[in-house]
């Protein structure tokens, strides 16, 4: 699987590719669709976003093992996902830089942290237009799904956001901009959650390794992100999905320090405006039905597999926190992408 690269720089601003360049805001929407064109076979969309002290190499080595798993895990196990068996399983990424790297301190934590949640501010960072991009709303010329079954974008394939870490906040915090532009048109997904017919193209999936934000960021630090009296929130259809294990040290440790309380990817998430499932990460012979994923957040333990490296007889500084890469990991994000058709 080939990827495209989106960078941004420390205040959110879109970069001319192998350059230090910001893109004019005018000119954004633009640059978006000569650079990322995305192929006409790929099935199924994911905007990527790494977490705190990743670079820009590891960052796409990261999407592309991650991805490779979920294609393997398929090749292999071809009747365990039968929402896939229609059009396939073709997928194709964008992953998102950011400049991610601080002292391993509380104080760089909270650095990091507060870049995090500027990269999409309003008047600010363009990741939600980014995001904006690839739900359609930035593109004039864009037409309804070719399939009447298919809705994320004009070419008919589903969209899904992984992230990692402080790019679980990013990605949170992009999504809740990334439609001021509705426009209007056909809506069937597979979720059962209710519909904006406004906002018709949405975000099929969101998964979160290890979000490094407080367990009350849904009620605090999101306050568009979920449907409220009087609006509508943001085009997010299908479920928040966020992992979380005792043995990570940075959403435990760090987090405490830098924060005063364990985070998400430590904890799950607390309190939160919408409801919540728990559930465990499943082994990849155990199917997920989709009655546990079918939920506005679901909280999945995977302190069994996520258990981070050991040097010596200690345990890494950062714990389980960037332990996502498994099998178990590919199986969940398959699941997602079946139960959105």
């Amino acid at each position: 699987m080939t990827h495209a690269v989106v960078d941004l720089d420390e205040n959110g601003r879109l970069l001319v590719p192998g350059t230090r360049t910001p893109v004019p805001q005018a000119r954004v929407a633009e640059h978006l669709a000569r650079h990322l064109r995305v192929p006409e076979r790929a099935t199924d969309l994911y905007v990527y976003v790494h977490g705190w002290q990743t670079g820009a190499q590891a960052a796409g080595r990261a999407a592309e093992a991650l991805i490779a798993r979920a294609v393997e895990l398929r090749r292999t196990a071809p009747t365990a996902y039968p929402g896939l068996a229609g059009r396939g399983y073709r997928p194709w990424c964008v992953v998102v830089r950011w400049p991610s790297s601080s002292l391993p301190s509380p104080a760089g934590y909270r650095r990091i942290r507060d870049r995090a949640h500027a990269m999409s501010g309003p008047g600010r960072g363009q990741a939600g237009l980014v995001i904006g991009h690839l739900l359609g709303y930035l593109d004039a010329e864009r037409g309804r799904p070719d399939a009447p079954e298919v809705l994320a974008n004009r070419s008919g394939q589903y969209l899904h956001l992984v992230g990692h870490s402080f790019g679980g906040r990013f990605l949170c915090e992009a999504v809740q901009w990334a439609a001021e532009r509705p426009a209007a048109g056909p809506r069937v997904l597979g979720w059962s959650g209710p519909a904006d017919p406004a906002r018709p193209f949405t975000v099929d999936s969101a998964l979160v390794f290890q979000m490094a934000a407080p367990r009350d960021a849904f009620d605090r630090l999101f306050p568009r992100l979920f449907p409220a009296p009087g609006r509508p929130g943001a085009p997010l259809r299908g479920p928040l999905v966020l992992t979380h294990s005792r043995w990570d040290r940075a959403t435990g440790f760090w987090h405490l320090r830098a924060e005063g309380a364990p985070g998400i990817g430590h904890s799950g998430v607390g309190t939160a405006p919408v409801g919540q499932y728990s559930t465990a990460l499943l082994a990849t012979d155990t199917p997920y039905s989709k009655q546990v994923l079918d939920h506005p957040i679901v909280n999945i333990d995977a302190g069994r597999v996520f258990r981070g490296s050991v040097t010596g007889r200690r345990l890494a500084p950062a714990g389980a926190h960037s332990d996502f890469q498994h099998p178990e990991s590919a199986h969940l994000l398959l699941s997602l992408a079946a139960f959105s058709r």
